[in-house]
């Protein structure tokens, strides 16, 4: 975890970005660290391509290389075909510690022919609780869908195939504390979550299946690199580094609100018994 009062100049230093080219995409052994799993992850097709696997004894994952303050993350998934109830296939940021902020998409699985669960959730200072779920208009195991999450100054944005499903506005103003000031790493892993993953932890893996395994290609981390390379506070991709201003559209809230609308299966600020003292203040202006 950085220093907050660092960060908090850098955040100044971000809004008069010089855009430094920072490594090409798309190559997972250039990109990322396989960090667990005792050889379940493999890095495959001169770094294209990454499988992960979960059996009784273990699940695997990866990690970034490189830490980010703020950025644009694309990663095509394919997930565990038939019968992947008990297991949690995840792509998300996170900083260290307890006050740590994270972004999560997290894939629940299911018995087959049921739908996976899109399970998203975004922490701030150590604080969650914000959960949203979805289930997708598509089977996910048939072949590779691109999963996204924008980070930037005003606003986090969840994508699946380049439609946004979900927004978490900057809402300082009101006194919701908002991801700015920790340095963050990309994971991605495979595991086991019998207790809760698949209808509140009812249906449990079943073993005689494994080894599971989810594949990833098309990784992309455009975001600003901290710290950047030659001593400089930070050093921010030059391809597509309009992300780093990125608003919402007429366009792209309509789509959301339709996905919001058809397939949005939990709203943590719809969960009144949740809350007896009060929905938490950035419900308000939830779209």
């Amino acid at each position: 975890m950085l220093m907050a009062s660092a960060l908090f100049s850098l955040y100044f230093v971000l809004l008069a970005i010089s855009s430094t080219s920072t490594a090409m995409p798309g190559n997972f052994n250039r990109e990322v660290d396989i960090t667990w799993g005792n050889g379940r992850g493999k890095i495959l097709n001169a770094g294209q391509l990454i499988t992960l696997s979960l059996d009784k004894s273990s699940g695997s994952g990866f990690q970034s290389k490189n830490q980010y303050i703020y950025g644009r993350f694309d990663v095509q998934l394919k997930l565990i075909p038939g019968n992947s109830a008990g297991t949690v296939t995840t792509f998300y940021l996170s900083s260290q510690g307890q006050m740590h902020d994270e972004i999560d998409l997290e894939f629940l699985g299911n018995l087959s022919g049921d739908p996976y669960t899109l399970h998203t959730n975004v922490f701030t200072q150590g604080r969650g609780n914000r959960e949203e779920q979805f289930k997708l208009w598509f089977d996910p195991t048939m072949d590779f869908h691109t999963y996204s999450i924008l980070w930037n100054p005003k606003h986090i944005v969840f994508y699946v195939d380049g439609t946004p499903i979900r927004e978490f506005k900057n809402m300082e103003a009101k006194g919701v504390a908002y991801p700015k000031r920790q340095a963050i790493r990309v994971y991605a892993s495979l595991w086991a979550a019998e207790d809760w993953a698949t209808r509140g932890g009812m249906v449990k893996a079943d073993w005689s299946q494994a080894p599971f395994a989810a594949a990833f290609k098309g990784y992309e981390a455009n975001g600003c690199v901290w710290p950047a390379a030659g001593g400089g506070a930070t050093a921010c991709s030059a391809r597509g580094s309009s992300w780093m201003w990125q608003e919402f559209d007429a366009t792209s809230l309509r789509r959301m609100r339709w996905v919001q609308r058809n397939y949005m299966i939990y709203n943590y600020c719809t969960d009144a018994k949740r809350f007896p003292q009060g929905m938490p203040p950035e419900c308000s202006a939830t779209p």
